[in-house]
């Protein structure tokens, strides 16, 4: 008799926020579309924080940002990771990837690289670092396809594109897409949703998950909010921080930028009716793939 196949691993989505500032409007869609299709999904949601850049880093940044998920009713359904603390993970993996020679130490600088676009296919000749860089090799024909739950069908070709990506930087610190590769296998992360900007990060990541032999989760890039000044809201002078002492404003605000009915949430007076009711009346289908304008938030005192 065939044994029945193994139960699918449960669905568990996260958000991952640097410590670089206060969470601003791109930062609450993000976290609410990702946990509206954990909770759609029947899922989990974790809260990663993503300290890897500490030059970058904002003192207290992270705990203010956790304190404001909170004031949302955005909280992580297990202990939040900070990946400072990982490194061992970090690591363990990258000596796989030297041992099997899918990585390799690199000691070319960027002005080196400059007349490639710096896009780096080879090592140039030059002197040798005390700490070198470590990449991924990424030979010709690396062309990675996948399909976004949002953004319909992705590909790209990332030797020619991108070429041989750093895993370790020069400074000592990891790099991005080893560590987001490597702690999403180790939660058990199903599902990717993050913004539209990290959309061309994903086609790495993949390669890099099938160096490592790691599952591949799905992706859903959620739309990019833009300032007035057509900037991403980041990088934007309109980026300001969410008001944790006033949620609802900015909660409905989301919930329309997520391209779902105002009127869903028109009679919620409190945080947990309003997601709850949002639970209830979110559909994914509704989330457009293009990028949305910066809403004006009126505080519930201006209403009264």
């Amino acid at each position: 008799m065939t044994p029945p196949p193994p139960p699918a691993p449960p669905r568990r989505g996260r958000f991952a926020p640097s410590p670089t500032g206060p969470l601003h409007f791109g930062s609450l869609l993000a976290a609410l579309g990702s946990w509206l299709l954990a909770r759609h999904a029947g899922g989990e949601w974790l809260v990663r924080i993503e300290d890897l850049d500490p030059p970058r880093e904002v003192p207290g940044a992270a705990e203010a940002q956790l304190r404001t998920l909170a004031a949302f009713g955005l909280v992580s359904d297990g202990p939040v990771v900070r990946q400072s603390e990982r490194g061992a993970l970090y690591q363990a993996a990258l000596e796989r990837l030297l041992a099997g020679g899918a990585a390799f130490e690199c000691h070319c600088s960027r002005s080196a690289l400059a007349a490639d676009g710096g896009i780096h296919h080879r090592c140039r000749a030059g002197g040798r670092r005390d700490t070198p860089a470590v990449r991924l090799r990424v030979p010709p024909g690396s062309t990675v396809a996948f399909e976004d739950a949002i953004q319909g069908r992705c590909a790209q070709d990332v030797h020619a594109e991108v070429g041989d990506f750093v895993l370790r930087r020069a400074d000592g610190y990891w790099a991005y897409q080893l560590a987001v590769v490597v702690d999403d296998a180790a939660q058990g992360i199903t599902a990717v949703v993050r913004g539209a900007d990290l959309l061309d990060s994903t086609p790495r990541q993949i390669l890099l998950q099938r160096a490592l032999g790691l599952p591949t989760p799905a992706y859903a890039h959620l739309p990019l909010v833009l300032g007035a000044d057509g900037r991403k809201l980041s990088k934007s002078l309109a980026a300001l921080p969410v008001d944790g002492d006033d949620p609802l404003p900015a909660l409905r605000a989301a919930w329309q930028a997520l391209g779902q009915p105002p009127a869903a949430l028109r009679g919620a007076g409190s945080v947990p009716a309003a997601l709850a009711a949002a639970q209830a009346a979110f559909r994914p289908e509704r989330i457009a793939p293009g990028p949305v304008p910066a809403p004006v938030i009126v505080p519930a005192h201006a209403l009264e």
